[in-house]
């Protein structure tokens, strides 16, 4: 598997980060899913101090007991992890009783690339900056990254970190996938500008993509009985469109016309944008896992990323401006 550099770091990441929100239910289709991850040529694995409630770290820093100095390990905090109305969000009381909490989870001295979970709207930035930067020359923070952050958000950490001559963010996860197409109105370019590497979440749109959701020849829902869409609240919340649906009907044909596996081409779409370093995936087993890695090997040339993203409505650009999509308007404004 190829190699990307992260943004300006110097640190080479796969082409593919495995996600383990998965992580923590059964040992042994933990270590499968690792295992062949890891034949694969993936070295960096994305968590969080809130997946599976903590089970997530615990399994991946088991894992990475013999290969630690060979893998990149991220994780998030923000998030309640307690019933203590201070066990969240982005304060220095949270985040410094978080990273030693992810520490002793992992069986790690040191975390890779420590990401802000979200935005916090009511701690001061320069405060929780302030303390990630503490973290980081204490030695048990690498990198600084931020999750679910907007471009203006971003932007203002920047400037922030700048100002006090604190560390960059190193990365920004967002979630991009053909149904979910935000990120590129700013922030993919917002990281392309400012060099930030992108490790984008979400890229078969919570199981949509990957073949097994549509439409039949009536318009009804075609899904499993089991699934994220399915089970989870989050999932339905953020996907329950008969547009998505239709539009995944669409994809699901066009993949199997041009002899690739949803999964595979919708995550090899996601991948195709310039601004991406990896996308991250994730399975609930090895079975489930071959298909995403196979997207390593399958490029799309502009053409082909073209005609997949045709089947999506393009987001407006940030100024709603739809004409300047082709061409510069130096006229009247």
């Amino acid at each position: 598997m190829k190699q990307s550099f992260l943004g300006d770091t110097g640190v080479r990441i796969s082409q593919l980060v495995l996600g383990t929100m998965s992580f923590g239910r059964d040992e042994q289709t933990d270590a499968a899913i690792f295992g062949r991850a890891r034949d694969a040529g993936v070295n960096t694995f994305d968590c969080a101090d809130v997946y599976q409630e903590g089970a997530s770290e615990r399994a991946l820093g088991r894992l990475i007991k013999g290969c630690r100095d060979e893998v990149v390990i991220t994780t998030k905090g923000y998030f309640p992890t307690s019933g203590d109305s201070n066990a969240r969000g982005s304060s220095r009381y949270h985040l410094v009783r978080a990273v030693e909490a992810s520490l002793r989870r992992l069986e790690t001295d040191y975390i890779d690339i420590y990401f802000l979970h979200r935005y916090d709207d009511v701690t001061s930035l320069e405060s929780t900056l302030r303390a990630v930067d503490d973290l980081m020359r204490q030695g048990k923070l690498l990198y600084v990254a931020a999750s679910n952050f907007s471009a203006w958000q971003t932007v203002k950490a920047l400037g922030v970190q700048t100002l006090h001559g604190y560390s960059r963010l190193c990365c920004v996860q967002p979630m991009y996938n053909l149904l979910k197409r935000q990120a590129e109105v700013e922030i993919l370019e917002m990281a392309r500008a400012e060099r930030l590497g992108v490790f984008s979440y979400s890229p078969l749109a919570g199981g949509l993509l990957s073949g097994k959701y549509g439409v039949d020849d009536t318009g009804a829902r075609r899904a499993p009985q089991r699934g994220r869409i399915v089970d989870v609240e989050m999932y339905k919340t953020r996907y329950d469109s008969d547009a998505y649906f239709a539009i995944a009907e669409r994809f699901t044909t066009l993949a199997h016309e041009r002899g690739v596996h949803p999964a595979t081409l919708a995550i090899a779409w996601v991948a195709s944008h310039p601004s991406i370093t990896a996308p991250i995936i994730g399975a609930r087993d090895v079975a489930q896992l071959e298909p995403c890695l196979a997207a390593a090997d399958l490029e799309l040339d502009a053409e082909a990323r073209a005609a997949i993203g045709a089947l999506s409505p393009e987001p407006p650009p940030a100024t709603d401006r739809n004409e300047e999509r082709t061409a510069h308007n130096f006229g009247s404004r």
